[in-house]
């Protein structure tokens, strides 16, 4: 753990698969986002996602949660097109008992272009971010949480391998149009360290068949 307390801190190493390369977020990436975020807009009805105008403060909060250690924030980056096409992250890192070293991580904050759902990139960034956790943070957990109400997003998260564990009750903030203020129920998932191989073999079959 740093001195500050905090247990993740940016530049976070950039990620490559064949697909897709997961580069630590920046500025330079705002106006690519602006451009995806916008294809269509249809599946992100329970999703933080940035509209064209929100996009640089999107980033910028997405920088200063990263300041805070309480994130590592990643442009989506699509190999074949050199641009970026969505973002995700780890966060909530949450230490071992004596304080040392990463214990537990969520991947989160994810949200795709409309163009790049369902071509493999989702499941190569998610083989990549586990990759990363479970084989050099060397975490014992992997938590992974969307709105309760987002079938969509529960059968994507479901399909990787992750268990269901359960609801949260009024969890987080609700992203759903028109709830401003209030709360969610979040559907939490889990991926353990000893579900690791398992799960990254299941993973690495979805990619073949990409």
């Amino acid at each position: 753990m740093l001195a500050s307390g905090r247990v993740f801190a940016l530049p976070a190493p950039t990620l490559e698969g064949r697909l897709v390369r997961l580069e630590p977020l920046g500025h330079r990436h705002a106006a690519d986002l602006a451009v995806a975020c916008e294809e269509d807009r249809g599946s992100y009805t329970y999703t933080w996602v940035p509209t064209a105008t929100e996009v640089e403060d999107y980033v910028a909060t997405q920088l200063a949660r990263a300041a805070e250690g309480v994130q590592a924030p990643y442009a989506v980056v699509s190999t074949a097109s050199g641009r970026a096409v969505g973002h995700t992250s780890f966060c909530d890192p949450r230490p071992w008992p004596d304080g040392t070293g990463i214990a537990a991580v969520e991947v989160g904050f994810t949200w795709l272009a409309a163009s790049a759902q369902g071509t493999g990139i989702n499941t190569e960034a998610k083989l990549l971010l586990f990759g990363h956790a479970f084989d050099v943070l060397g975490v014992a957990r992997l938590d992974l949480k969307t709105d309760a109400r987002n079938q969509r997003s529960r059968a994507a998260i479901a399909a990787v391998g992750a268990t269901f564990e359960g609801v949260l009750r009024r969890s987080a903030r609700s992203w759903a149009p028109g709830e401003d203020g209030r709360l969610r129920d979040s559907a939490v998932f889990s991926v353990l360290a000893e579900e690791w191989p398992t799960v990254r073999e299941r993973l690495v079959q979805r990619l073949a068949g990409s």
